[in-house]
């Protein structure tokens, strides 16, 4: 007779367990998430940094139910290279037809269901092997003779050497091709999951009416930026662990560009923007064209003198510093007297609506600028205070570091 008694405790077992999975999402603010789903809508691949334990499969799987997209996990290190480079198949006239690579059945699943999301977990420990049959899979999206269809995204995750199991490093080619982000928890988040309820993961809501900027804005980021550093259009690290994640390449360059339209297209934060950057050139480039994006929205030096009473600064002090070292910069290459008294106009102007010490450089570059036929304006006396005290801190704080340096 069956065990009645067992089949019930299992089927209560199971109701538990229903009941453990029943969760619900809601809107948060969450820079990693938006920076990956602007990524996966961007159509890029998409490789998740992060420790064991971390949540990556989790985000995975709730990314994909809140896109509806079905998932489809591949587990890239218990897999051989001609799994994902295609298995030969003997036909019946290999002489005339050739040895057609058939693709695994995972792949064909894709391509019926039209669309879909891969996920290629444990990344780091896959041999140079496959790794290497992974780079069509990750750039041209054809496993032997399949083509994915455009509406699959492919997203891997990957543990740090460190604790990976029997890990490699990322071969340079392979890594090159992915967006690199790094994957950590939030304690609120997690706090809050635990409960019941995670952030939800949406597509960003990208303004027709802004693409055509987006486009010309971000082709002008980037190019302005290889301009002006033309070393940073490829540079390959010397180290093998920085070989592994993101770097310059005409192909990250090209890809960075992509994600700037799409940021700006969403109306993304700065903070998801230098996310996404640093994740497909690196963080030196990737800081680099973060603060030259800055920069591309000051106002124009010569816009500036021309009406210094009206002119608007901006509120951050790094970004307030560069505009009026540009407005010194351009007394400077073209000095004239109503240039030079506009430009103390409106160092004048930054006292009284920011942070004084902003104006103690720019003030003192532009009085070595006067000429002996012009007249000191009367401005400037309201800016001495201002750069007298701060010289005499200077000098407290020299004389402090010589008294320290004397005593020891």
């Amino acid at each position: 007779m069956p065990n009645t008694t067992s089949v019930s405790q299992l089927d209560v077992a199971s109701e538990l367990l229903t009941m453990l999975r029943d969760t619900t999402t809601e809107p948060r603010p969450d820079t990693q998430l938006e920076a990956l789903t602007l990524a996966v809508a961007a159509d890029l691949p998409v490789l998740l940094w992060g420790e064991p334990g971390i949540g990556k499969s989790a985000a995975l799987t709730q990314l994909a139910g809140a896109l509806d997209l079905p998932l489809t996990t591949v587990i890239a290190s218990v897999h051989e290279p001609s799994d994902f480079s295609g298995l030969p198949v003997i036909g019946d006239d290999p002489a005339a037809q050739g040895v057609p690579m058939a693709p695994p059945d995972w792949a064909v699943r894709l391509v019926r269901a039209g669309r879909g999301l891969l996920f290629l977990d444990e990344l780091s420990t896959a041999p140079p092997a496959v790794q290497a049959a992974l780079l069509r899979l990750v750039l041209e999206r054809r496993i032997g003779a399949l083509q994915l269809p455009p509406d699959v995204r492919i997203v891997a995750a990957a543990n740090p050497r460190s604790s990976a199991a029997d890990g490699w490093e990322l071969s340079p080619p392979l890594a090159n091709r992915f967006v690199h982000l790094q994957w950590t928890h939030d304690h609120d988040v997690v706090v809050r999951g635990l409960g019941g309820t995670w952030p939800r993961a949406t597509l960003p809501a990208l303004a027709p009416d802004r693409l055509p900027a987006a486009v010309a804005f971000a082709r002008r980021a980037v190019c302005e930026l290889l301009t002006a550093r033309p070393t940073l259009v490829h540079r390959l690290p010397s180290g093998e662990t920085r070989r592994g994640g993101a770097w310059p390449s005409p192909r990250s360059w090209e890809m960075t560009l992509r994600l700037i339209a799409f940021a700006t297209a969403a109306g993304s934060s700065r903070e998801v923007l230098s996310q996404l950057v640093r994740g497909t050139v690196g963080d030196g480039p990737g800081l680099e064209l973060v603060a030259s994006i800055d920069r591309m929205d000051l106002p124009d030096p010569e816009t500036l003198l021309a009406d210094p009473a009206g002119a608007d600064l901006p509120e951050r002090g790094d970004l307030r510093q560069a505009v009026l070292d540009g407005v010194v910069s351009a007394v400077r290459k073209r000095p004239d007297r109503s240039r030079w008294d506009a430009a103390w106009a409106l160092l004048v102007r930054a006292v009284e609506t920011g942070a004084p010490d902003l104006v103690v450089v720019p003030a003192t570059t532009l009085a070595t600028l006067r000429q002996e036929d012009w007249n000191v304006p009367a401005s400037i006396e309201r800016l001495a205070g201002v750069v007298s005290l701060s010289q005499r801190a200077d000098r407290a704080a020299d004389r402090t570091a010589v008294t320290a340096k004397a005593g020891r």
